[in-house]
């Protein structure tokens, strides 16, 4: 899962690969609760581990793919 954040004053995104098995329903309910909290960063683990940290009051928006049965390929008319 791809988690893509933007920055409040800033043109680039970050740009995030969670490990393959992480919980979608848990990795909302922890940026809903730490957007909750003034003064909190919000801290995500990628797949190689790194912690990546972001001060909840410099975030513009935060994006999470749709789960992998969700995608579509090709060119079909739906």
């Amino acid at each position: 899962m791809d988690v893509r954040i933007g920055i409040v004053q800033s043109m680039k995104e970050l740009d995030i690969e969670l490990p393959d098995d992480a919980d979608r329903d848990k990795v909302l309910a922890d940026i809903e609760e730490a957007l909750g909290e003034e003064g909190k960063i919000l801290w995500l683990t990628d797949r190689k581990g790194r912690q990546v940290g972001v001060p909840v009051g410099k975030i513009a928006y935060i994006e999470l793919d749709p789960p992998v049965t969700d995608r579509r390929v090709g060119f079909g008319i739906s």
